[in-house]
């Protein structure tokens, strides 16, 4: 079984998504130092793991924007062979089941 999480914002206000985003990442995943050797392993410097996380990073770690730019970010996993993709809603504000839905929708997926 493959399932893979993947962290999304639900905005089409970037700056405010990756402050949401980069708030998720560095606290604690950054810190860890198991993490930082897989983002290591997977080409991203030293230099970008510190300090919050380059931009590159938190883009890469965090999908956002709206529903329909964030489902191609989902389904790339599933076409990349995982079986099931766990997805870790950041709400900008509060409740995360708007977002939820909103993204159901753009994949076709709920009822």
């Amino acid at each position: 079984l493959l399932a893979p999480e993947q962290k999304v914002v639900l905005s089409t206000d970037s700056g405010a998504a990756a402050r949401t985003g980069r708030e998720a990442v560095e606290n604690p995943y950054l810190h860890l130092r198991n993490y930082r050797r897989n983002l290591e392993r997977l080409g991203f410097p030293t230099e970008e793991l510190d300090n919050g996380g380059s931009d590159r990073v938190i883009d890469a770690l965090v999908a956002h924007g709206d529903a329909a730019a964030i489902a191609p970010r989902l389904t790339a996993h599933l076409d990349a062979g995982a079986d099931h993709v766990a997805i870790q809603v950041l709400p900008m504000a509060g409740d995360p089941l708007p977002a939820l839905r909103e993204l159901a929708s753009a994949l076709n997926i709920g009822g």
